[in-house]
């Protein structure tokens, strides 16, 4: 089995509902992607329609990938920067697998397709995300290359009494 990776895929109605059906399961299963259990499509659905929003209008890209059936079995969405002083590299956000594919390499299979995109833009010479502590992430991360560049302690609130640190971490291409 192997997951196919697309950027810049048509952003249609099937798109749109197969990310959001996505962000939710990855959601509910515990991902930190934004948000935390129990959440509805319709909670998922503003922030979704404004990163389409932002692919739509050249500020970000979205790369998917499908499973063998065709089913979209991860996102990640890359965002340029707007600052004239940091446009030499780019951000990326919202990088999930859904959780029934977790386990079998689709991850460093999105996350090697998210570099090589990076890498075909012209002037990029980093890549920078952000990511939850206490959810073991950011060790895939950094067995994906990434460096931990920066941490917030306790800068994110999952529920009051669990406060996580806000780990930074840095490609060079």
């Amino acid at each position: 089995m192997t997951l196919t990776c697309e950027l810049d895929p048509v952003l249609d109605d099937a798109l749109r509902e197969g990310v959001l059906a996505l962000w939710t399961d990855v959601t509910e299963a515990g991902g930190a992607v934004g948000f935390v259990p129990p959440v509805t499509p319709e909670d998922i659905r503003p922030t979704l329609d404004a990163s389409l929003a932002a692919v739509a209008a050249g500020s970000r890209r979205l790369l998917v990938g499908r499973d063998e059936d065709g089913e979209i079995a991860g996102t990640v969405f890359l965002a340029f920067n707007e600052h004239r002083l940091m446009r030499h590299w780019l951000w990326l956000y919202t990088v999930m697998i859904h959780p029934r594919h977790q386990g079998r390499g689709y991850g460093r299979v999105l996350m090697s397709a998210a570099e090589a995109a990076a890498r075909s833009f012209p002037g990029i010479e980093a890549i920078r995300l952000t990511c939850r502590g206490g959810t073991g992430v950011d060790a895939f991360y950094a067995g994906c290359g990434y460096k931990e560049v920066g941490r917030v302690p306790d800068a994110i609130r999952v529920s009051p009494g669990d406060d996580r640190d806000d780990i930074m971490m840095l490609l060079t291409l």
